[in-house]
Formats: C-alpha cells, sequence, structure tokens
C-alpha cells in the first residue's frame, strides 16, 4: 500500500468496536453448544461483520485483506508447531513410546493420586522445556491413555495436564511468552520471574490439593483391575514394551533445555521415533512414513486401546490448522482497524489507582485472548498500551509483566477459539468447555491477581530514586516537544 494512501478517515467508536465481538461470541454459542458444530462459521462471520464495520469508517478493502494477512503471519510460528506435534504424535505411536509411557504409567501411578501426580509432572517437564504444547502434545496424550484406562472422566485429566503444563510455560525462563512479557515492558527477565511467585504459587497449591481431593474418588476400591491387566495385555500384544523407549522423549526434553530451538528438536524426537517404528517394532518403511502423514492405525479389538492409538499425523492436524488461520484472520482485522484498541481503552479508562490498572491489565489480556484468538498478541498490545500508564502510576514494570501473564498467558488456553484451546482440545480431544472448570491453575490465577491488587499485596512501586529518573526522563521529553514546537517543524502528514 502506497505510503501517501490515507487508510482511515475516522477512528471506530467503542460501540461499534464492540459490534462483532458481541456477534462472533453470539453465533459461537449457538454454534458449539447449540448445533454442536465446529468454530469456524462464527469465526468467519465475526471476521464479516469486523470487515464490514471497518469499511463504514474509511478502511478500505485492500487494507482488510491486508490486516487478514497479517494476522495468518502472526500465526506461522504456531503452525508450524502444530504440524511437527502432528508427526511427533504419529513417529512417537508407531514407534511404541506413547504405549510404553503408557504401560508403566498403568503399573506405577496410583489411581487416587494421578490427578495430583499428572499435574506435578507436566508442571516439571514444562519448566524444563518451556513448552506448554509439547507437553500436551507428548505426556498429555499419554496421560488420557492411562486416565482413561483408570476410569477417571477425560476432562478431569485434561485439566491436570493443563494447569502443569501452564504453570511451567508461566513460569520457564525457556518459555517464549515468559521472554515476550519481560522484554515488551523492559523487565529483567528474573525479575519478571520472581514476581510473578505471588500469584503462581498459590494458584499451583489450590490446584494440586484440589486434584488431590478429587482423585480420592478413584481410590482403589473403585479400580477395575481385570480392565487394567486387559489393557497391558492388549498393549504387550500390539507393541515392543521397554524402558529404553523412554530415552527419546527424554532426549528431547534434554535437547529443548540446552536451549535448541523447539522445531529442530522436535524434529529429532520425530526421527528418533519413526527409527523406532521401523527398527524396535518391526514395521514396514512403507508403513512409517505413511504414519507420519495419516497417523498410526491399530486394530487391536480393543475399542479404547483403538481409540487411543488410532491419531497423530499430518493429516489430523488439518483441522487445528485451518481454525487458526480463520481465528487469526478475526484477530488481524480487529487489531489492525484499531477495534482492539477501542475495546482496550475502554477498560483502561476505568482504572483510578494501582489496583484498578492491574485489574484493567488483566481484563484487557483476556479480552484480547478472546478477541483475536492468540496469546502474544495478549501479551503484546495490552503491553505496548500500558507501559506508560504505569510509569504515571510509578508502579515498577514487573508488576505489569506480571499482570500480562496472569491475564494472557494463562487465560488462553480457557478461549475455544484461541489458538491454545484449539491445540489442547485437539491433542487431549476434550473441547475447552469441558476441561475449563478443571483446568483450576488457570483461572484461579486471575483472580487470586486481582484480589492481592486490591489488598496491596505484592504490588512494587518505584523508589525515589526510579521516581526521580522517571521525572527527569519526563521533563526532557517535554524540553524537546517545546524545542521542537518553537523551532517551526512540523509533523509530516500523509497526502
Amino acid at each position: 500500500m502506497s505510503q501517501n494512501q490515507t487508510i482511515n478517515e475516522t477512528p471506530i467508536p467503542f460501540a461499534f468496536a464492540l459490534i462483532p465481538m458481541l456477534v462472533m461470541i453470539i453465533v459461537m454459542g449457538i454454534c458449539v453448544i447449540v448445533l454442536k458444530a465446529s468454530p469456524h462459521v462464527p469465526l468467519l462471520i465475526g471476521t464479516a461483520t469486523a470487515a464490514f464495520i471497518a469499511t463504514r469508517f474509511g478502511y478500505t478493502w485492500n487494507y482488510i485483506e491486508e490486516a487478514c494477512y497479517a494476522g495468518i503471519k502472526m500465526a506461522l510460528p504456531a503452525i508450524l508447531i502444530i504440524i511437527m506435534i502432528g508427526l511427533t504424535i504419529g513417529s512417537w505411536i508407531g514407534g511404541g513410546i506413547v504405549a510404553t509411557m503408557v504401560y508403566y504409567g498403568l503399573e506405577l501411578l496410583s489411581p487416587s493420586l494421578f490427578l495430583f501426580t499428572i499435574c506435578a509432572i507436566c508442571c516439571v517437564v514444562t519448566l524444563a522445556i518451556g513448552s506448554s504444547w509439547a507437553t500436551m502434545g507428548t505426556i498429555g496424550v499419554a496421560a488420557m491413555g492411562i486416565g482413561h484406562s483408570i476410569n477417571i472422566p477425560a476432562p478431569m485429566v485434561a485439566g491436570a495436564v493443563i494447569s502443569g503444563a501452564y504453570f511451567g510455560d508461566k513460569m520457564s525462563p525457556l518459555s517464549d511468552t515468559t521472554n515476550l512479557a519481560a522484554g515488551i515492558t523492559g523487565t529483567d527477565l528474573f525479575d519478571h520471574i520472581k514476581h510473578m511467585l505471588y500469584t503462581t504459587i498459590p494458584g499451583l497449591v489450590i490446584a494440586l490439593v484440589a486434584y488431590y481431593v478429587m482423585g480420592m474418588q478413584f481410590s482403589g476400591a473403585h479400580l477395575d483391575a481385570g480392565k487394567i491387566n486387559e489393557v497391558l495385555g492388549v498393549l504387550q500384544k500390539s507393541f515392543v514394551i521397554s524402558p529404553w523407549l523412554l530415552l527419546v522423549p527424554v532426549a528431547v526434553i534434554v535437547l529443548i533445555a540446552r536451549k535448541v530451538p523447539a522445531l529442530p528438536a522436535l524434529a529429532a524426537g520425530i526421527l528418533m521415533g519413526w527409527a523406532c517404528h521401523v527398527w524396535v517394532q518391526h514395521g514396514q518403511i512403507d508403513t512409517a512414513v505413511k504414519t507420519l502423514q495419516e497417523g498410526f492405525k491399530l486394530n487391536s479389538g480393543n475399542a479404547m486401546v483403538d481409540e487411543l492409538f488410532n491419531r497423530g499425523g499430518i493429516d489430523a492436524m488439518m483441522g487445528t490448522v485451518s481454525l487458526t488461520i480463520v481465528a487469526m484472520t478475526f484477530g488481524g482485522v480487529m487489531e489492525k482497524t484499531g477495534m482492539l484498541r477501542a475495546l482496550v481503552e475502554k477498560i483502561l479508562h476505568m482504572a483510578r489507582n494501582a489496583a484498578g490498572l492491574i485489574t484493567a491489565t488483566i481484563a484487557s489480556a483476556i479480552l484480547t485472548n478472546a478477541t483475536t484468538s492468540e496469546q502474544y498478541i495478549s501479551i503484546l498490545l495490552p503491553g505496548r498500551m500500558y507501559v506508560e500508564a504505569f510509569r504515571k502510576m510509578r508502579l515498577k514494570s514487573r508488576n505489569l509483566s506480571r499482570a500480562l501473564e496472569d491475564g494472557g498467558t494463562i487465560t488462553s488456553v480457557l478461549v475455544p477459539w484461541n489458538t491454545c484451546g484449539v491445540f489442547a482440545s485437539s491433542m487431549l480431544g476434550v473441547t475447552a468447555f469441558e476441561y475449563g472448570p478443571y483446568a483450576i491453575l488457570n483461572y484461579s490465577i486471575p483472580i487470586i491477581a486481582i484480589t492481592m491488587a486490591f489488598l496491596g499485596i505484592g504490588v512494587q512501586r518505584m523508589s525515589p530514586e526510579e521516581e526521580a529518573e522517571v521525572e527527569r526522563e519526563e521533563r526532557s521529553s517535554r524540553e524537546a516537544a517545546s524545542s521542537s514546537s518553537s523551532s517551526g517543524h512540523q509533523p509530516v502528514v500523509a497526502n
């Protein structure tokens, strides 16, 4: 687009910016809850509504089209990860790795402590690798199989997996969202992580206690030993089970922990899984290759085992990829046309003090997750907008960085059409509406953060020295602006 072309004549008011969001939510409720349909169509209707309103306020169709492309471009890294996870699941199931995890999980994990234990395991794994998606796509898939085998409801297992995975994603120095929140607010990474302990540790304690209590109903008295033995027998008959196969996920964890980028680390895991399929499980080369594309095929005669292991491959991820693309077109139009900014600024106006500002930041991040369908934007946009507001109230930047993660990182998986919610649903086989009530960490942290803000707990203000430095910077900025104005320089306006 030419730099001299006028893009927008009039800013879009709050009332009009709200319409696409309301339309999308209403249609989403009808399609997903009532009609049991996919979220694709509601998101497309929301995008069309946003595009129509934007044209009424001076935006050209060319600009709107570019906004859609910009949204999709932001999702490309996520799409690549989704495809790689599909390949990982296919190769790991074919290589007997998932079967081995399920086998030893059934033998070693106590049913009454399963929810507690799997949440703790996901915490540790994600802390080590920094990726909630990798944890859900590997440990999470195995956990769903184990939970199903011992009659624990799938939404409960999925909630425990997600709580653990997002604790690690939030607190790991290797996490991209953790680094993004620290970077965009100008906060030291480890100061940011230490400051998040105020809200994240209580959230984890609440979640673990809840999973411990919920797990008590699945004690040994309720365990169907015959069913477990049947599953173990089917796994032994269908796969070569060996503890050596567990070295494959360990190797991937080590690679990522040593700061190998996610894509090469996952590629190494795929290659090792494929090799195990051919040489350990004695599969045909052509079958192993087809598994990467089409997923693993198993006909064991046990319906539950077949349901668990007939999955994976690139083809299985295409629904997730298409939903990600559709969601990001909606997000791209909402952000690039200024409608999201109008919604967020309205929230900012209600912030009268430190507690109000922190609450507004968390609410803005949650709203951004729902409107743009992308976790990164929920950190980037409020982060950019609220930096100055936190400075004016003389609040340390770590308050902002923590609020962004308390509202953005942690709630993204609770939104069914967000890329994180879409991915979790596709991996764990449970919708966000089903696992949401059991993802205890994810909805408790925003509540804890807002409560602490109003109680004044963990709200850190600038020292007198820092306040003086900010005042000097503001004074210098005003003097520079005044000097520019008096010298007759005028801003360049595009014609």
